[in-house]
């Protein structure tokens, strides 16, 4: 059962993509290694608001880690060239590795995430920090398929 903490949001903000392909097994491989374990992940978030602040995206902020099937499988959906354009348009996309839970952990508590559920776990938030979604339902037995995965993201687009 996933965790999820969102703030109550009407309808879609914008329209998901239509994804080429219907199982995340017709993704391109090998999937994507989308977590940069040397990076200075405080940098990488403050970076994303500063951009997010001058754009007026939101900011998607991916946690998890290079071990983690679904993260990877996450990461390969978001490049897919139906969707990455549109995440691009919509969001600053910061990625942030949590190693096996152990890692970059003051990130998740930066947007009051006492414990990690599982990865990915996905935040949404405005320019100004207010958290809008931080959940891992992103990849949950509901959202296992491409196409579910982008109608989640496009929810919160702006």
């Amino acid at each position: 059962m996933a965790l999820l903490c969102m703030l109550p949001v009407t309808a879609f903000a914008a329209a998901a993509p239509r994804v080429h392909i219907a199982d995340a097994k017709q993704l391109p491989t090998p999937l994507p290694y989308p977590y940069d374990e040397g990076a200075n992940a405080d940098a990488a978030v403050d970076a994303a608001f500063v951009r997010a602040k001058a754009s007026g995206k939101r900011v998607l902020v991916d946690l998890g880690g290079n071990w983690c099937p679904d993260c990877r499988i996450l990461a390969g959906v978001m490049q897919l060239p139906e969707v990455k354009p549109f995440l691009d348009a919509h969001f600053e996309i910061v990625s942030v590795d949590v190693g096996r839970f152990n890692r970059n952990m003051q990130i998740p508590a930066r947007f009051h995430v006492v414990k990690l559920g599982g990865v990915p776990w996905v935040v949404i938030a405005e320019p100004d920090g207010k958290v809008l979604a931080s959940s891992y339902e992103i990849t949950d037995e509901h959202h296992t398929r491409p196409q579910a995965m982008v109608n989640w993201l496009a929810h919160w687009a702006k």
